[in-house]
């Protein structure tokens, strides 16, 4: 069996080098129709009154916010681009993506009021792909945008996003989010090739299309609790040749960017926690019976870097074969600070959004089918 999941199991190996590197009820068949001199069902009504209370939180919203998003126009040796931002505090910066500023030389700020300034890239990160803008100047009416959190975000919870798209300046549009804590690669290349992978991303279906990119992702609150990043299509827009909306976008939760933004305005960069592990990427009953483990949760280790808090921790690796296949007898991390990790997501998440180099945590694995705990110093990433 074991030659017979050789391809399975390796494409299933993700190469982290630790943090190296988500009916209105049809009722009885002949019921009567309401006419006039009939009243109409009572949760007929009560849909009513709450779409009208909806739209009217909808309008508020944008009437709250909009002022403070705003268009961000690109000059680089390539061309031009635009994207979006948010004033973030008091002082006006403004918080975007990296990819929208990367390689810029010149950048503009539009706000929706008309008022028009320079500004100048501060601090980036290409691992969140989040990036802090300082304007030459003021508008009078600044706005800052409410920070909400994303720590108790849930699937089905209806939100809403305003950009910019293909430059249609100030779009406002609404949807779910349809899952959490998804991980993607990010711009940052990692030693040896490939990417660091950036954690705690937000997918939704709100309607998000080149242009958006920087922008708010927010609750029915008003508050900020995603920056939009990207979006997952097969599709071509064929006016403009960009990609489309295919109702799979992706936002930075806003826990993550508290804690990376701070560091972009403070010293212009953010530095990730290293644990130095190489790890399967996600497990299930085949590789728990593969590997023998007691379960099909959890992180397994395929390898501890030298010279890595894992190693001084004191965690094991299981070891490859000649064909690169991982090995039984590793580590399955199933526990971060009691909080449980059921894959590779949870642990990533957990890590990139709040914990920093110097910072400690408490590892739980199951080793031998028993739990051993083991405390973890993060470093720096080398």
């Amino acid at each position: 069996m074991r030659r017979s999941l050789k391809l399975f199991l390796f494409a299933g190996i993700l190469l982290i080098i630790s943090l190296s590197c988500t009916l209105i009820p049809q009722g009885e068949k002949n019921a009567p129709a309401p006419t006039d001199t009939q009243p109409a069902p009572a949760n007929a009504i009560l849909t009513e009154e709450n779409e009208l209370i909806q739209q009217h939180q909808l309008a508020d919203i944008y009437t709250n916010v909009n002022p403070g998003v705003v268009a961000i126009q690109v000059l680089s040796k390539e061309g031009g681009g635009l994207g979006t931002g948010f004033v973030w505090d008091e002082v006006g910066h403004v918080v975007t993506n990296f990819h929208v500023v990367r390689n810029a030389t010149d950048l503009e700020v539009d706000f929706p009021s008309g008022f028009k300034t320079r500004a100048e890239v501060i601090g980036t990160d290409s691992d969140s792909d989040l990036a802090v803008l300082e304007l030459n100047t003021l508008p009078d009416d600044l706005t800052v945008l409410k920070i909400g959190s994303s720590h108790n975000l849930m699937v089905g919870q209806f939100v809403v996003a305003i950009g910019n798209p293909y430059g249609f300046d100030s779009t406002m549009t609404a949807g779910i989010i349809s899952a959490l804590n998804r991980t993607m690669d990010s711009l940052h290349e990692a030693p040896g090739g490939g990417a660091f992978a950036s954690g705690n991303i937000i997918q939704t279906d709100a309607a998000i299309n080149p242009g958006n990119s920087g922008g708010p992702l927010l609750n029915l609150d008003g508050e900020v609790i995603g920056i939009n990043s990207a979006i997952h299509t097969t599709s071509v827009d064929v006016t403009s040749g960009q990609p489309s909306n295919s109702g799979l976008g992706f936002a930075i939760a806003i826990d993550m960017a508290k804690n990376v933004v701070p560091d972009l305005i403070e010293k212009g960069e953010h530095d990730y926690p290293y644990v130095g592990i190489l790890s399967l990427g996600d497990l299930n009953l085949f590789t728990q019976e593969e590997l023998d483990l007691p379960q099909a949760t959890g992180v397994y280790i395929i390898e501890v870097m030298e010279n890595s808090p894992a190693e001084a921790a004191g965690l094991i690796g299981g070891g490859r074969d000649e064909s690169l296949l991982p090995l039984p007898g590793g580590d399955l991390i199933i526990a971060l600070d009691s909080q449980e990790v059921l894959n590779f997501e949870d642990f990533l998440g957990y890590l990139l959004t709040y914990k920093n180099p110097g910072d400690s945590v408490l590892i739980t694995v199951l080793r031998e089918n028993k739990e051993v705990e083991l405390k973890l110093t993060l470093s720096g990433r080398p």
